[in-house]
């Protein structure tokens, strides 16, 4: 069975503005194509190496007493240039977030940057695969003593990318390679083991946000399961997965859980509200 090894390192208001910058990015990718997904992977990943190797840009932008629009101008100014529209919208946001310390902005812009790429996947119908290879190549590292010192090592970013390369080309996909030579050529001062570990919570988060719990109060047929599937989807804009509940207690109808929403339907809950209405707790 897969082991996952969680990263959750940010506190306070950070940790508010990751959830609403997971929400930006989901904006974002609805609708889109595995190709301008992955470019915006692309895109936030530059960014977050921007934001790493400038302490007073990392200040600017957390400061909170510097207005979100002094900050909007700001990334217009350095990132106008350089990033395509839906880059630029979406650090425009996170510039305006509150963050516990100027570090964090960082680690939030590489977690979309990975969800984004999570996401190409996920349009190609590979996250699983993704995230399979991802957790694999993370043990070949960890258990590989020459492997492990060479990316680690003194070595130029150029060659630790090529040697990930090498190593993953012949069965890896592509958003496994690219998301391994981010890794790689960028530590920022973590161990790769710690590194592997933010990844696989980037990726292990988008899979998450990806999933439709349905309850119901009895068996639906294929059919049914695949049409409310569609309909999801058509919302999401993404390919999602369905997982299904049979609960008597709902008493007919359907709950839907995705993400961060709930759409109840059933009756049971819609007894529950006509209960609290007549308690006058509505």
């Amino acid at each position: 069975k897969r082991k996952k090894r969680m990263r959750i390192h940010l506190g306070g208001s950070s940790r508010q503005s990751l959830v609403t910058a997971r929400a930006k990015l989901d904006a974002a990718v609805k609708g889109a194509n595995a190709a301008s997904a992955s470019e915006l992977s692309t895109q936030l990943f530059f960014t977050a190496d921007v934001l790493s190797k400038n302490t007073s840009l990392r200040r600017a932008f957390a400061d909170p007493s510097r207005e979100a629009s002094s900050k909007g101008a700001l990334v217009k100014d350095l990132f106008g240039k350089s990033l395509n529209a839906m880059a630029l919208e979406i650090l425009t946001d996170v510039s305006a977030l509150r963050w516990s310390s100027a570090g964090d902005l960082v680690h939030v812009v590489e977690q979309l940057a990975i969800e984004a790429e999570a996401s190409a996947a996920n349009i190609n119908n590979e996250l699983d695969r993704v995230e399979d290879e991802f957790f694999e190549t993370s043990q070949l590292v960890v258990d590989n003593f020459e492997l492990r010192k060479a990316l680690v090592g003194t070595g130029t970013p150029e060659a630790k990318s090529a040697l990930i390369s090498e190593v993953l080309a012949k069965k890896a996909s592509p958003s496994t390679v690219k998301l391994a030579v981010a890794l790689v050529t960028s530590l920022r001062g973590r161990s790769i083991e710690a590194a592997f570990a933010d990844y696989l919570f980037g990726l292990a988060n988008r899979r998450n946000r990806l999933i439709a719990v349905i309850r119901v109060a009895s068996e639906i047929s294929d059919a049914q399961k695949s049409r409310l599937a569609a309909a999801i989807e058509k919302q999401v804009g993404q390919p999602i997965r369905v997982n299904l509940e049979v609960d008597a207690s709902i008493l007919g109808g359907v709950s839907v859980r995705f993400a961060d929403e709930l759409v109840d339907g059933s009756v049971s809950n819609r007894l529950a509200s006509a209960g609290r209405a007549l308690a006058g707790n509505k």
